[in-house]
């Protein structure tokens, strides 16, 4: 029976994913399967997706190369946000976007948690040492 003791330590293949992960967010309005004319009307729903997208992999980044605890936290709120972008921002009749923004900040703030949980108990000094 496995222990999962693979998940008990933050990798760096965690912070490459989340930068695979903010790198699809961007490009996610312009997925197959989209009505591009009623995205091309909502310039704020592209904008927001960019933006979102653009924290998530500097965050992402930013954890790569020296680890802090605010930057898992960023990253929870930031895939909220994605999730309740469309709600908020008017966007959520629009084709599938809702349904990629949704799974894309499922998967934002998961990833997020798991950091977190893993990272919970390192003093500052073991956090710096983080892809070393």
């Amino acid at each position: 029976m496995s222990d999962f003791g693979f998940l008990k330590t933050h990798r760096t293949w965690e912070d490459w994913c989340g930068m695979l992960v903010g790198a699809l967010i961007v490009v996610s309005p312009w997925f197959p399967v989209q009505d591009q004319a009623a995205i091309a009307g909502n310039q704020t729903a592209v904008l927001n997706t960019i933006a979102v997208g653009l924290v998530v992999f500097g965050v992402s980044q930013l954890e790569y190369v020296a680890l802090q605890r605010w930057q898992e936290v960023a990253t929870i709120l930031v895939g909220l946000w994605l999730i309740a972008s469309p709600y908020v921002i008017g966007y959520s009749g629009d084709g599938f976007l809702r349904v990629y923004h949704t799974g894309l900040g499922a998967v934002v703030v998961l990833l997020g948690l798991l950091q977190l949980w893993q990272d919970w108990d390192l003093t500052d000094q073991d956090m710096l040492k983080h892809g070393q």
